[in-house]
């Protein structure tokens, strides 16, 4: 059974960092895409970004440049490093992977086969 688990969310104030991980287990994602979405209440999903599998990254328009995506083959992991943290960007931020290998469905969030529950980020102003 795949499993995609975050970790690391919770209460900040604005301008600090947070840091979430998720971990993968279940099969390996490291030839496949994997990635981040995030809904706030009351908003559609949205595109945080993803990494490929050769390490390549690709952002949503508003967390470029404050956001950094990275992965950890061996562990089977992905990462999300956010600073500059704004009220809005209060979500719950999911993690996501894609089922095939060498595909890559950018910010098609239809196209991702695996989830994870969720981690609440808030940040207060």
């Amino acid at each position: 059974q795949v499993r995609l688990v975050e970790s690391g969310g919770g209460l900040v104030q604005t301008g600090d960092s947070l840091r979430l991980s998720c971990a993968a287990s279940g099969r390996s994602f490291s030839r496949s895409v994997m990635g981040w979405f995030r809904q706030a209440p009351g908003k559609e999903r949205e595109f945080v970004g993803n990494i490929n599998w050769e390490y390549d990254t690709a952002y949503g328009d508003s967390v470029r440049g404050r956001f950094t995506i990275t992965r950890d083959g061996a562990k089977n992991a992905v990462y999300l490093q956010m600073n500059s943290l704004k009220p809005e960007d209060t979500a719950v931020y999911y993690c996501v992977a894609h089922g095939a290998m060498y595909v890559n469905p950018y910010r098609l969030g239809d196209r991702y086969d695996y989830w994870g529950e969720g981690t609440q980020v808030t940040v207060s102003s």
